[in-house]
């Protein structure tokens, strides 16, 4: 099992849960600190789950070792991909989403999120996992395994948003809008947002994820 941080908001029984997935070289620390930001009214009782990605080499990086959900080849990351790498961390990520649901909470309650790698994992476990979830966040991300990618029944119907920056010099804005051409193509309706900035986040897409997240969970 994957090493996380868990916060919680809210002060009743908690009814939904979000694990957010942060990107190459993080940890889960990178995002812990955004649930105040989200300005989350009290109604909201819900779990945060920010696992940490296990420490692999990087060939991108000279093989350094680092946090990362999968490996990275080359700076066009569409060239080549780690298969295997993203199907381990994938089933790592169902098996939090087992445990959430073992807790007691719905499947269709437990949001995926991710951010650049994390987002990878998020649409590749979100749209493959056996059990209706409550919906994928991507962050400055792409869909990495367009190819192999076998959609679950259950999830046909996930409501998907997709956010980026329209200035990414890391995971260029076309790999959004190929995301997005995609999961149309196959019948998901898909929301994709963009922003002045490059690959990060800014304030008024924290805006945006809060009302996400509330119209998804609280609609």
């Amino acid at each position: 099992m994957l090493d996380y941080i868990q916060k919680t908001h809210g002060q009743g029984v908690e009814n939904a849960c979000i694990i957010w997935l942060h990107g190459l070289g993080a940890s889960g620390d990178d995002f812990a600190s955004i649930i105040p930001e989200l300005k989350l009214p009290a109604r909201c009782n819900w779990r945060f789950i920010f696992p940490h990605a296990p420490v692999q080499p990087v060939t991108l990086n000279q093989g350094m070792l680092m946090p990362a959900w999968y490996d990275i080849y080359s700076m066009n990351i569409g060239d080549r991909i780690d298969t295997c790498g993203i199907e381990k961390s994938s089933r790592a990520i169902a098996a939090l989403i087992q445990l959430q649901i073992d807790s007691g909470i719905s499947s269709s309650r437990i949001i995926l999120a991710g951010f650049s790698q994390g987002g990878a994992i998020a649409y590749d476990c979100g749209l493959s996992y056996p059990e209706p979830l409550g919906g994928i966040l991507a962050l400055s991300s792409y869909i990495a395994t367009r190819t192999s990618l076998e959609i679950a029944a259950a999830n046909q119907h996930i409501p998907v948003q997709i956010m980026h920056g329209q200035f990414d010099d890391v995971v260029p804005f076309s790999l959004a809008g190929t995301a997005h051409e995609f999961l149309n193509s196959r019948g998901i309706s898909s929301k994709l947002s963009h922003y002045p900035m490059q690959h990060t986040l800014c304030l008024e897409q924290i805006g945006d994820i809060s009302a996400w997240l509330q119209s998804v969970l609280n609609p």
